[in-house]
């Protein structure tokens, strides 16, 4: 199991995308980075906070960076007041803390063939953590569903560009809200193999709908993965 750590850290790169989206790049100002693929971190802005005490109000975030990255990459929607309060207090140059690592998605036992990989909107990021890693090279023709609200909100085409390039073999199929409707899970189990391991990442509701459907019609619950630490 991971230990984990604080990290006092530095946003080095704030990008906006537009309709209350943005993409965080963090530097650690002491130790570097340790982490898994599929793994998140909590970040707090407590400027008065100085490493050692009780750990002030935070947020979970998944990593969109992969481990050999210098720096942190996390993705993040205005939902609430913890991130309304990161929209408007983080500037470059801002200093912030991070606790981390958490989680063991990809650490846990699945299979790597014809893997099935489904996220709504933003629960994208901690596959491109693994997507853009070597090690994802072992997968054999893994296969993501993404839903997106409309073709604005696909910020992803970099980290899944270098996913082809490290497996060639992934099958991306996106899945536009506007043109298309939304995720169906019942498509995406008759197109995939019950055998393989599904992922699931998104909105708590649509985790726990897709997970409840592809039980009930016969996949393992062992097999179905999800990424629902909120």
């Amino acid at each position: 199991m991971a230990i984990v750590k604080k990290y006092k850290s530095q946003i080095e790169k704030i990008t906006a995308h537009g309709e209350g989206v943005y993409t965080l790049e963090l530097k650690s100002l002491d130790r570097v980075f340790k982490y898994t693929p599929g793994q998140f971190l909590h970040i707090a802005l407590d400027t008065d906070y100085d490493g050692a005490g009780q750990w002030p109000e935070s947020r979970c975030f998944s990593m969109q960076s992969n481990p050999d990255e210098e720096n942190i990459k996390i993705t993040y929607a205005l939902k609430g007041d913890f991130t309304k309060e990161m929209e408007s207090s983080l500037k470059v140059g801002s200093e912030v803390w991070l606790k981390m690592p958490y989680g063991d998605l990809f650490d846990q036992e699945h299979v790597k063939q014809g893997t099935v990989f489904i996220a709504g909107g933003t629960g994208v990021t901690p596959y491109l953590s693994l997507f853009n890693d070597t090690r994802f090279a072992e997968y054999v023709r893994p296969i993501l569903y993404l839903g997106l609200r409309n073709e604005n909100y696909n910020f992803y085409k970099k980290e899944l560009a270098l996913a082809h390039e490290i497996n060639s073999k992934l099958k991306v199929n996106i899945v536009n809200q506007e043109t298309d409707g939304i995720l169906n899970i019942e498509a995406i189990l008759s197109e995939s193999d019950s055998t393989s391991s599904f992922f699931i990442s998104g909105p708590p509701a649509m985790i726990k709908n897709f997970k409840n459907y592809l039980i009930v019609n016969g996949v393992d619950e062992s097999r179905v993965l999800t990424d629902d630490w909120e």
